[in-house]
């Protein structure tokens, strides 16, 4: 499968938008809509080395992350559909396969951190790309061999809560930021997972700063010179819950550096 990656890309986008990045606006309250947790039909490849984690990187902009706990084994790509644009980086879901013969009744639990954007995943295909361990966890004992030489299959899936045991809320700020020019990447985020707005507070100000997304996962503003500490906010894609995680970004912030919230979603 074709993968997309890499941060260059994120300062030519961002500068496209600049003025949707440079917009101000003030949060309104978003509708909480239930997450649709029924199984629905899909097909599933696997890809990488057989027992592997899969990508290592990906088009969500999750970097290094996937290689390592909790995501390690759990990445997997996933057609445009459920990509959306980059706004379906983080969602989980729960796939399973159908033939009784090979595959066991339990679901592997995968975390969306790349796209597949051909092959199988085209024309409006419904479909998952999974790393090698993940798919072959789909067998029965001692089958996963097997089980991957199939290639394609039809598999069920649904989404399922993200879960991070132990860990709260980070933000990673992307390589290149400047007073002038900030992008953020949110990690580790229980519950829906995937994120659909994300605002800013400055220091000694009422006014949250509405970021773009840019690509992935990731989200910039373009406003200046910006002043920390920052508060940030984000509003899930799926279900419209906020969370606020006050000065979480310090005033001597750093690029590339991550900085970790004291909060998470409630399951």
């Amino acid at each position: 499968m074709q993968r997309r990656g890499g941060f260059g890309g994120i300062v030519t986008l961002c500068c496209l938008v600049l003025f949707q990045c440079s917009m101000v606006s003030t949060a309104v309250p978003v509708p909480q809509r239930k997450v649709d947790l029924h199984w629905y039909p899909a097909t599933a490849t696997w890809y990488g080395s057989p027992d592997g984690d899969g990508s290592d990187g990906g088009a969500c902009g999750y970097g290094s992350l996937v290689d390592v706990k909790p995501l390690r084994a759990r990445v997997g790509a996933v057609s445009p559909v459920l990509f959306k644009n980059g706004e379906g980086c983080g969602a989980c879901f729960k796939v399973k396969c159908l033939d009784k013969s090979i595959c066991s009744r339990r679901a592997v639990t995968i975390i969306v951190t790349d796209e597949c954007p051909g092959g199988y995943c085209a024309n409006g295909r419904t479909h998952f790309d999974l790393s090698g361990a993940a798919f072959g966890r789909m067998a029965i004992t001692g089958e996963s061999s097997q089980l991957r030489n199939r290639g394609e299959l039809p598999v069920l899936y649904r989404r399922t809560p993200c879960k991070y045991p132990g860990k709260n809320i980070a933000f990673h700020v992307n390589e290149g930021s400047t007073d002038y020019w900030l992008s953020l990447l949110v990690e580790f985020e229980d519950g829906d997972g995937d994120v659909g707005s994300m605002h800013i507070r400055e220091a000694n100000s009422d006014e949250w700063l509405e970021m773009n997304h840019v690509w992935g996962a990731n989200w910039c503003i373009i406003r200046g010179p910006l002043k920390g500490p920052f508060s940030v906010k984000l509003t899930t894609l799926s279900a419209g819950r906020t969370l606020s995680a006050r000065d979480v970004i310090p005033r001597n912030w750093l690029p590339k550096a991550t900085y970790t919230s004291r909060l998470n979603f409630k399951l």
